[in-house]
């Protein structure tokens, strides 16, 4: 038996569907659901929150638009209708943070356009050594060139240190890391079906050791004490101009051969880095749909332990598998 919640979500999600119709034959156009009064109103309530855009916009022309108009008729509350995207959606609004992986439609969709100059002329990724900072800025750190530096993390001691344990024993029962519930962690299972970090920890001795089931993740360490502790085994890579910082927050990514990141693009606010520990990736990159009659379809490179690759994730989507028969270990940040 439905409980007065599921009823009265029913009824609502009912109301959707009669409003659907109805705006279909009134010709109401989604850039004409934008200027409502209603939705100026929702987004002051939420302005920051990424969770709201995606709600928007996912449903646009389908349940958005039509539960705004009833809102601005006065027919549904406020209340009500962040319900309904609740149901819709299957995420607690008031629980789910703003800064979680949403619809990747919704990133590929909104992006801004690029300037097919990044690809034009690329033809494959360069692979160097003793890369001085001036060839650097001059050659690949603003200019969305991708470039696979392969003495990249000489001096580190980070090969020697980074591993499963490892990871394990730097992050205590309070880490908020382990259970991403500060705003700046965030935990990534891809085709796993761990919830946090803790559970990966948590896994059986024989999947840790790659004798089980097959696993790969990533996380952003939000972690200072963890942070710390981290960056006495690696440093700023050396090619990085002098003004550059990185970003506070590192993002690692740890799994089993013949799995890894899917193709994707990301969105975040600069050109990064990302430095192969252990293990062995080989990374596809292709160009946004804009470009596609420009630049070449597809580029592909193997990142080996102890180089380094510099990409701007925004701009070129990328795809990772990790290839070989070790544990592939990533670390890295993004740059100004």
């Amino acid at each position: 038996m439905a409980t007065g919640k599921e009823h009265e979500l029913q009824k609502v999600s009912d109301s959707f569907g009669a409003l659907r119709r109805r705006a279909k034959e009134l010709g109401i156009k989604d850039s004409q659901l934008t200027k409502l009064t209603s939705l100026r109103n929702l987004r002051k309530r939420r302005s920051t929150c990424l969770v709201f855009t995606s709600f928007v916009f996912g449903l646009v022309g389908i349940l958005t638009g039509f539960g705004l108009i009833f809102y601005q008729q006065g027919l549904l509350s406020n209340q009500s209708l962040w319900k309904v995207a609740e149901y819709v959606l299957d995420f607690d609004i008031e629980k789910d943070f703003c800064v979680i992986p949403y619809p990747e439609i919704i990133l590929d969709m909104f992006r801004p356009p690029v300037e097919c100059a990044i690809c034009e002329d690329v033809h494959q990724v360069d692979r160097v050594s003793l890369l001085s900072r001036e060839e650097f800025v001059r050659k690949y750190a603003y200019t969305s060139r991708p470039v696979v530096i392969t003495d990249g993390t000489k001096d580190w001691t980070a090969s020697q240190h980074f591993s499963f344990d490892y990871f394990k024993s730097i992050y205590g029962p309070e880490s908020p890391v382990l259970l991403s519930e500060d705003q700046k962690c965030q935990f990534f299972p891809y085709k796993t079906n761990f919830k946090s970090l803790q559970e990966v920890f948590n896994m059986s001795k024989e999947d840790a050791n790659m004798k089980g089931n097959p696993w790969y993740i990533g996380w952003s360490n939000c972690d200072s004490s963890a942070a710390n502790e981290l960056r006495k085994h690696y440093k700023m890579p050396y090619f990085l101009p002098e003004t550059s910082e990185s970003s506070k927050t590192d993002w690692l990514f740890m799994g089993c051969p013949g799995y890894g990141a899917h193709l994707h693009i990301d969105n975040v606010g600069n050109p990064s880095w990302q430095a192969q520990i252990k293990g062995t990736k080989k990374w596809t990159l292709e160009p946004p749909p804009e470009c596609a009659n420009v630049c070449d379809p597809k580029l592909e490179v193997t990142v080996n332990s102890g180089e380094i690759i510099v990409l701007d994730t925004n701009k070129w989507f990328h795809q990772t598998d990790i290839v070989g028969k070790e544990l592939s270990i990533t670390i890295g940040s993004e740059y100004d």
